[in-house]
């Protein structure tokens, strides 16, 4: 029964989120084996200010401009 923990900043969708666990479940199955209905995926909503990299909070940095995904 894995349980993959998913931390994110606050800010994405119901739909975002269930599309995400069942592409989450689906590779969590193939790699691992086992059944899709005993994997568990919890998402943990994280404020930017309650996140720091190299010791500078999220809600200090300027926002990352969208970029369009990348062609494969």
């Amino acid at each position: 029964m894995p349980t993959v923990h998913v931390q994110l900043f606050k800010g994405r969708t119901a739909d975002q989120k269930r599309a995400a666990a069942v592409a989450i479940t689906e590779a969590v199955v193939k790699t691992l084996g086992g059944n899709a209905d005993t994997v568990d995926v919890i998402f943990h909503d994280i404020e930017r200010h309650d996140w720091a990299t190299g010791g500078v909070l999220w809600s200090d940095k300027a926002p990352a401009p969208h970029q369009a995904p990348k062609a494969p």
